[in-house]
C-alpha cells in the first residue's frame, strides 16, 4: 500500500511542478526569453568554440599551390613609405621575404624599372600587388608621392577588405589620414610585434582569397 501511494504521488508532484513552470513561463516571458537567450547564446558560443577547434587551422589553406590566385599578381605586398624610412622598410621586407611563405614584396628603390616614370611605376606597383602596407610616419604625411600612392590603393580597393594595411609610427592618432579613417591601423611600438601583425594580416587576406576562389569554382 505504501509503495502504491508513493507511485500515485509521483505523477501528481511532477504535474504540479509542470504547472508551476508553465505558469512561471507565461507570467514572465521576458525572464523566460532571457534565460532562453542565455542558453542559446551559451550553446552558440560552445558550438563556435568547438567548430574553431575541430576545423583545420587557417594555415591549412595552401596559398602557394600552383593554381592559387596568389599568382595572379606579381607581388603579395607593396610597401609605401617615405625616403626617410628606408632602413625600417628594408627590415620589414627582409622579414616578410624570409617567412616560410616567401612573400613577394615590391620595394620602389629596389624593384622600380630604371628610366620609367615615377607615376607609372607607382600605379603599376599598386595594381600588381595583393596588399599595400602604408608606413605612416611624419615623413609619409609630408611626401606627396606617398599620399598619391595611398589614393591609388584606395581607388583599387575603397572598402576595408584587408588589402590596405596602415601602420602608424611616431604619428599621433589625430594626424591619421582622414582618407583611412574607416580602416583599422597597426600602431608600431614594438617593431617585432608589428612585423608579425603585418605578416598575419597579409597571410589572412591571401588565405581568404584562396578560399573564395575555391568556393566559386565549386
Amino acid at each position: 500500500a505504501g509503495w502504491f501511494r508513493r507511485l500515485l504521488h509521483k505523477p501528481k508532484s511532477s504535474s504540479v511542478e509542470s504547472l508551476k513552470s508553465s505558469h512561471s513561463a507565461s507570467s514572465s516571458p521576458s525572464s523566460s526569453s532571457s534565460s532562453s537567450a542565455k542558453s542559446s547564446s551559451s550553446s552558440a558560443g560552445t558550438s563556435l568554440a568547438t567548430s574553431s577547434i575541430s576545423l583545420s587551422p587557417v594555415s591549412a589553406v595552401d596559398i602557394s599551390a600552383s593554381d592559387s590566385p596568389r599568382w595572379d599578381k606579381s607581388y603579395d605586398v607593396c610597401i609605401c613609405h617615405s625616403e626617410g624610412d628606408v632602413e625600417l622598410v628594408l627590415e620589414l621586407v627582409s622579414y616578410l621575404e624570409g617567412q616560410p611563405e616567401s612573400f613577394r614584396c615590391f620595394l620602389q628603390l629596389r624593384d622600380a624599372v630604371a628610366g620609367s616614370a615615377v607615376v607609372t611605376e607607382l600605379c603599376d606597383a599598386v595594381q600588381n600587388s595583393h596588399c599595400w602596407v602604408m608606413l605612416i610616419t611624419p615623413g609619409f604625411l609630408q611626401d606627396p608621392w606617398c599620399r598619391y600612392q595611398m589614393h591609388q590603393a584606395l581607388a583599387e580597393a575603397p572598402m576595408a577588405n584587408g588589402r590596405t594595411i596602415p601602420v602608424l609610427k611616431d604619428v599621433d592618432r589625430k594626424d591619421y589620414p582622414r582618407e583611412l579613417r574607416n580602416i583599422y591601423y597597426i600602431y608600431m611600438a614594438l617593431k617585432e610585434k608589428s612585423f608579425r601583425q603585418i605578416r598575419d594580416t597579409v597571410m589572412r587576406y591571401l588565405q581568404e582569397l584562396c578560399r573564395s576562389s575555391t568556393k566559386s569554382m565549386e
